[in-house]
């Protein structure tokens, strides 16, 4: 009996090329609408399907490839029985479907509307695969042109089973993220939106964004998968360098979320998903100055977001030293020629400009964990004084702001010491929290007089105040809560150190 190849695809890469390859192959071809009409401009003998189904399309295309005809001819397998119920009702032996599904997630990103996006929910396509892959032994399915050549190596009926498989899965995963790309624009649908921690189950898919040459170490593999529907690095753009490697990214992606939380312009130096340094300024090379100074060693080799545009003066500085990468918002033309001194540095353009809601996903042992994303405020009005004298915040404004917001981005147990608009001490990671007091205490030295330290947790002691007015530290601020809350608000007391309550910690491990 003849055999077939039905052909049904939005994207006509490569398709003459194969549909000439299963003609080559004595495999006959049956196609759709428009597929159908390409194949004919091209010159090639095909068959459109209404001749196998005895009807054309109806509600303008909803309806063209669903027919027991056409899934017979599928889903049938090599057994007696199956022959028999295929021939009873003229189906054709098909032995391959070449399907690739409407552009739903493109059409989404360019902003089409909720009803243009309907019409790209495919249906007939979907079930065409399903049924493909499911009966993969015998049919082969093809979802993407970049599949076309290797399928084309070996002829059809010689494909061994292994590579059917294969192309089973790649098949089964193509629809998994269409679906869960529609899934997740529907949700945005709602109001207030349906966010995926609120649901039992929780999908999550992307398509891979580029190589990264390995891990968080040469031995371990790693790719970046874009999230449908969400903007972030793979809309940067990459001005020079070399490609963004995995601890690359999750290194930006910490300096881009903390500049991203502060008002510019600010400078952000990271190192190993930590602040290094952070500062304020009224002009961004002012901010950048102060970031540096905050650590000039540890910021060798790190990576700086800068909240504003770049210029050559501050292009000057920022190549005077080794850096990874430079994230900004952009950068004149002459930033740029400056910057490109420095081959290997990574540079990249983005907004600083937070989503109004995200999830943080981390993978454990037998599944993950969601939550959504910190998000840091300081709201001044439910600032509670607990002890040492009270003072006029507004005066402190923007060192509170700043100690605050940086706390929440360095990894626990955490203590950062802000003055005059920039980080001048940070501790964090520690074990304890007296020892990542003085971690960032004895980096500030002198420069901790009179400035804020933020914590971002409770003090289970009175320590870290004891050690504070050593240092002479001008205030704290840290979320209390502990049992022994009245030991910090004691030494508060005896040394005459405002102290305030926010009510709210700010791990992060």
């Amino acid at each position: 009996m003849d055999q077939w190849a039905i052909l049904s695809v939005s994207d006509k890469t490569g398709l003459a090329e194969l549909a000439r390859g299963f003609l080559a192959q004595g495999i006959k071809l049956l196609a759709s609408g428009g597929t159908y009409r390409f194949l004919q401009n091209e010159g090639i003998d095909v068959t459109p399907l209404e001749d196998l189904t005895g009807f054309s399309e109806i509600l303008s295309g909803r309806v063209k490839t669903l027919h027991p005809r056409i899934y017979a001819g599928i889903l049938s397998r090599e057994t007696t029985d199956d022959a028999k119920d295929r021939e009873s009702i003229g189906a054709p032996k098909i032995a391959a479907v070449v399907v690739n599904l409407y552009p739903f997630e493109t059409r989404w990103q360019e902003g089409a509307s909720r009803d243009q996006l309907i019409e790209e929910i495919d249906i007939g396509g979907v079930s065409l695969i399903r049924a493909a892959a499911k009966n993969y032994v015998r049919t082969l399915v093809l979802v993407d042109p970049r599949q076309y050549p290797e399928a084309l190596r070996v002829p059809v009926a010689e494909m061994s089973i292994t590579d059917r498989l294969s192309r089973a899965q790649e098949a089964f995963s193509h629809i998994a993220h269409y679906d869960a790309v529609i899934a997740g624009a529907l949700s945005q649908w709602t109001d207030p939106p349906v966010r995926p921690v609120t649901q039992e189950v929780f999908t999550i898919t992307g398509q891979r964004w580029g190589e990264l040459r390995y891990g968080e170490n040469p031995h371990q593999s790693a790719a970046f998968y874009a999230v449908a529907g969400q903007t972030g690095f793979q809309n940067a753009t990459l001005y020079q360098g070399k490609g963004l490697s995995y601890n690359n990214l999750a290194d930006a992606d910490t300096a881009w979320r903390l500049a991203s939380s502060l008002p510019a312009p600010n400078a952000v130096a990271i190192k190993h998903q930590t602040p290094s340094g952070v500062g304020l300024g009224t002009t961004l090379e002012e901010a950048y100055i102060k970031a540096y100074e905050s650590d000039p060693v540890s910021i060798f080799g790190g990576i700086v977001a800068v909240k504003g545009t770049v210029d050559e003066h501050l292009a000057q500085r920022l190549i005077s030293l080794f850096l990874e990468v430079v994230i900004a918002e952009d950068y004149t033309r002459d930033a740029l020629a400056v910057l490109a001194k420095k081959k290997n540095l990574r540079v990249l353009a983005m907004p600083f400009e937070l989503p109004a809601y995200s999830e943080e996903l981390r993978t454990i042992q037998g599944g993950f964990l969601v939550q959504t994303r910190d998000v840091v405020t300081l709201p001044f009005d439910i600032l509670k004084h607990a002890g040492g004298p009270k003072t006029d915040l507004a005066s402190w404004k923007t060192d509170l702001m700043l100690a605050w917001t940086t706390v929440a981005f360095v990894k626990s147990n955490a203590i950062v010491v802000v003055k005059d608009g920039m980080t001048v001490g940070i501790g964090g990671g520690h074990t304890n929290r007296i020892d990542a007091a003085r971690q960032a205490l004895e980096q500030a030295k002198e420069k901790a007089a009179g400035a804020v330290l933020a914590s971002d947790a409770f003090f289970p002691f009175g320590d870290v105040m004891k050690e504070a007015a050593k240092y002479r530290i001008g205030l704290v601020i840290q979320p209390g809560g502990s049992l022994r809350d009245n030991e910090s608000i004691e030494q508060a007391n005896l040394y005459q150190i405002p102290l305030y309550f926010t009510g709210e910690r700010h791990f992060r491990h």
